[in-house]
């Protein structure tokens, strides 16, 4: 008898190896407890007013909960990964080139995050740089290789640290700056639109949130994936960006480790610091291990282990090189989530043909040609990029795949009467 592959790298995920809902929960908040969204808060924290920077991170995150809620659902009605979803909407090998691209973006933020936890860390305690990467490189990887038990057992113990202290600096912090009051007296010198605002908020996470399928297809329940999800966005998101604005605004520094540090507080900033990437690292990195999965056929776990070297041993060149490189990688990640939605809830009408039981092509060029048009929509359309992208894309596939459709049915009429 085979060995079980208990990640379900190239088929989907039982009832009998589901999770239930706080299982889920967790790893959905390690997911959203993301140090680049502290960044992003603080960036909207010193270019809003308070009032207006609540609104925008709401509105952001209702977006984001939408999106990743939607997928989310897809995930558990059919137990399958982001990249397994993808043949359906790409066909087979269609599907390598949104595996490749999320699969190659969640490297190079697993190398990013291995850095960014190293390079402060050797500020403070005077360690070598390259010794505190290789450490975390190694810790990260080891908890990523044994897949979701692990990061839910992760996710119970940092989840809550990272709320009580970050909790804590931000109240610290809100104090220095004369209380609620004086953060909702605060007034920018700068202010940022409110089209700019609201593609930081959504642009932050988009991304990384078109891989939630790999973590809730192991939902017991659609809506336990649903609920999972919108709660990770609404509470772990919008807990980031908060901790990011406030810091921003009393500190002038948006990572709530560097908040800490300057509030003398170092060891739980160092454990904040460590927590808050390892969890995001370690989801980042199982994902990149199902992308290339689907391409190699290796099991996910092999997959994750030679991800982890390369992210490890390029970390800082990443750390140095690749942020900027990542950020237009990540304009052309939200249409593949917006395809997969569009191919199941409008094409397939909320239906999909067992796994073991498709015969799928090759590649489905529809979905190449609308993947193209939200990127380039993306990038050279005004308003908000990401939203462009979603619905650009959405519009150009269901257009398409209803022409071709229709021209396929009127060929195999036109056969019938013939013979």
């Amino acid at each position: 008898m085979g060995k079980i592959d208990k990640d379900f790298s190239l088929e989907a995920v039982p009832q009998s190896h589901r999770n239930n809902f706080w299982q889920i929960l967790v790893v959905m908040l390690g997911l959203t407890f993301f140090s680049a969204s502290m960044w992003s808060g603080g960036t909207l924290g010193k270019g809003l007013t308070f009032m207006q920077f609540i609104g925008i991170t709401l509105a952001g995150n209702l977006i984001l909960g939408a999106y990743t809620g939607a997928l989310s659902y897809i995930a558990a009605k059919t137990g399958l990964s982001t990249h397994l979803l993808a043949r359906y909407a790409f066909g087979e090998k269609g599907s390598y080139l949104p595996s490749f691209l999320l699969g190659a973006t969640q490297v190079g933020w697993f190398g990013v995050g291995v850095a960014m936890f190293a390079v402060p860390v050797q500020k403070v305690t005077g360690l070598d740089t390259y010794l505190l990467i290789g450490i975390a490189g190694i810790l990260m990887t080891i908890t990523a290789f044994f897949g979701m038990k692990a990061l839910t057992i992760l996710g119970f113990v940092a989840v809550p640290l990272i709320t009580i202290l970050g909790s804590f600096s931000v109240f610290k912090a809100t104090e220095s700056v004369g209380g609620m009051q004086g953060l909702f007296e605060y007034q920018p010198t700068e202010a940022i639109g409110f089209a700019a605002a609201l593609t930081i908020c959504v642009g932050s996470f988009i991304s990384a949130g078109t891989l939630t399928p790999d973590f809730t297809r192991f939902a017991r329940t659609k809506r336990s994936a649903v609920v999972s999800t919108v709660i990770a966005f609404f509470i772990g998101n919008s807990l980031m960006f908060l901790f990011g604005a406030v810091g921003a605004i009393a500190t002038g520094q948006s990572d709530i480790s560097e908040v800490m540090f300057l509030q003398n507080l170092i060891v739980p900033a160092i454990i904040v610091l460590g927590l808050n990437i390892w969890t995001t690292n370690d989801n980042a990195l199982y994902a990149s291990g199902l992308g290339f999965s689907n391409i190699t056929k290796i099991p996910r776990s092999k997959v994750v282990i030679f991800n982890g070297i390369i992210g490890t041993v390029l970390a800082m060149w990443l750390y140095n090189n690749f942020v900027d490189w990542l950020t237009i990688l990540g304009s052309t990640l939200p249409s593949i989530g917006a395809i997969i939605l569009a191919d199941f809830f409008i094409v397939n009408r909320n239906r999909y043909k067992r796994f073991e039981e498709m015969t799928f092509k090759t590649v489905n060029w529809i979905a190449i040609v609308a993947w193209g048009a939200g990127v380039a929509v993306a990038e050279l359309a005004p308003g908000i990029p990401p939203v462009n992208s979603l619905l650009s894309s959405v519009i150009v596939f269901v257009v398409l795949s209803k022409l071709f459709g229709k021209k396929k049915e009127t060929e195999i009429i036109v056969k019938e009467k013939v013979s």
